[in-house]
């Protein structure tokens, strides 16, 4: 089978501190920058990213593998217009090329689902339909998403196949670009389209209460699983959705799609049905910053030795945030906690570290970049990187990460990873590269709001989520949407006011 592959990723958050341009696209930190022709399959076979597990798939079965153009930037606010256009139109005139050499039998896209343009709120909506309108509507179209989508019907309709991550955080992107790449070549062999049924939720659900390690998340994907398994479903996609993204289509939706329209409603309303019953249960909140430092003391003062985990939510990189808030900071350096924080992505203090050299003090005004808030510190340079390192984590092992120029800073009993370039805190080596290890700290603390526990669970006595000031707000019904859909309910039934 001759099958193009390409790849759009973003998500979008519509109230971030700054929009996302197309320099973004080429310096995504932890994940491989732009990649466009022959070259693309080479640079993602061996990272962690959904198209490495189609890659495999399809080299397996002897595909003859056509590459598009493939781009990743990390979350921010809007795509802007020219950086939308740019990309698409690069991987729609590579499709159009294609075409041209020989026929297609099928394309495969490696998206998020939740990604916002300036002139596109649906933007893979938008883009699925430049991808249809080229290749027209016999050839089968299938893509992996992000399960942080807010997935609308135009996608569904758009595409053959939607096959979201299973997990949160996401251990399974190689595994879910695979199985998106299997169904493909199911549809191909079928020679018609699947049935589809596609389902909203009315209320939405927050990230920290959206992870598939505890509850209420994790039974509700035990159900999927059992759903998925009917006879006649080939696959039951359900994505969390990301609160964040101002247009009506944005929340919690799934999509079925089986041998038979029979077969796809009834799954979809199951799993519809189940998720209206466990509202309540997705009603918890987050520690405030102060009590959450008091608490992480505490335990690590009289705990066994394992470090605990702080989890600064609300300027999580991976939701929008900048990485460079520092309400969390302060609050360590106040409580004189024994703690390492990574990260503060601050390319101007990573600089006058690096000036200054090893061992040298230094005066800064740290962080604070994106929200006018920097704090005043002074500190010992401890260490100097480059920023360059390999990923090891369960989540994106097997990644080079380019942060730029980077610092260890000792405050007090502070230590402070400084990176030029955001990354969320979702991997070991980030604290690493620059000779910290977390496991024989008492405190680490990430900005993070859910990835983290891939790596650092295993590690850690307690895990505690804060609330510190930044825009990946724990309860996104505090921020001013004015276009979500009549109906739906920004918090749970059962959330705090």
């Amino acid at each position: 089978m001759r099958i193009a592959i390409g790849g759009f990723l973003h998500e979008s958050h519509s109230f971030a501190p700054r929009s996302t341009e197309w320099e973004d696209f080429l310096h995504p930190g932890g994940f491989p920058p732009f990649q466009r022709g022959a070259a693309m399959i080479d640079t993602l076979r061996p990272s962690a990213v959904p198209a490495a597990g189609a890659i495999a798939v399809g080299e397996a079965r002897g595909d003859m593998l056509v590459p598009l153009a493939w781009a990743f930037a990390n979350p921010a606010g809007p795509v802007r217009a020219g950086a939308f256009e740019r990309i698409a139109a690069c991987i729609v005139a590579d499709l159009t090329a294609a075409l041209q050499e020989a026929p297609l039998d099928g394309v495969y896209l490696d998206l998020h689902g939740a990604m916002v343009a300036e002139e596109y709120p649906d933007a893979e909506g938008e883009l699925l339909r430049r991808v249809r309108a080229v290749v027209g509507p016999d050839v089968p179209v299938a893509a992996s998403l992000d399960p942080h989508c807010n997935l609308t019907g135009r996608m569904v309709r758009m595409a053959d196949v939607l096959v979201p991550f299973r997990t949160y955080p996401h251990v399974d992107m190689k595994q879910a670009g695979a199985r998106a790449m299997e169904l493909l070549g199911a549809r191909i062999a079928r020679g018609a389209p699947y049935a589809r049924a596609f389902r909203q939720l009315d209320y939405w659900i927050s990230l920290t209460a959206q992870c598939t390690l505890v509850e209420p998340m994790k039974g509700v994907m035990d159900l999927r699983a059992t759903l998925a398994e009917r006879a006649g479903v080939v696959e039951l996609g359900f994505c969390f959705g990301f609160p964040y993204a101002d247009f009506p289509d944005c929340g919690v939706a799934l999509a079925c799609y089986a041998e038979d329209q029979n077969a796809a409603d009834a799954a979809a309303d199951a799993l519809l049905a189940e998720l209206v019953a466990r509202e309540p249960l997705f009603a918890g909140g987050v520690s405030p910053v102060a009590e959450g430092v008091a608490e992480a003391i505490a335990v690590a003062a009289t705990g066994p030795g394992r470090p605990v985990i702080l989890a600064d939510t609300q300027d999580n990189p991976g939701g929008g945030g900048h990485g460079d808030t520092t309400g969390l900071l302060a609050e360590l350096v106040r409580q004189d906690a024994d703690a390492v924080l990574g990260l503060i992505n601050d390319a101007e203090s990573a600089a006058a570290c690096h000036a200054a050299g090893e061992g040298a003090e230094v005066t800064l005004r740290l962080g604070g970049k994106s929200d006018g808030a920097p704090l005043e510190v002074t500190g010992k340079v401890l260490r100097l990187s480059d920023g360059r390192f390999t990923c090891t984590g369960p989540m994106t092992g097997g990644n080079i990460a380019d942060l730029g120029p980077s610092a260890l800073l000792g405050i007090g009993r502070v230590k402070v990873v400084l990176v030029s370039r955001k990354m969320q805190a979702h991997d070991q080596a980030l604290f690493r590269h620059l000779g910290v290890e977390p496991a024989a700290e008492k405190i680490v603390a990430v900005k993070s709001s859910v990835h983290f526990r891939a790596d650092f669970q295993p590690l850690a006595e307690r895990v505690i989520v804060v609330a510190a000031p930044g825009p990946v707000v724990a309860d996104p019904s505090s921020l001013p949407f004015q276009n979500l859909r009549e109906g739906l309910r920004t918090r749970p039934h059962g959330a705090n006011a």
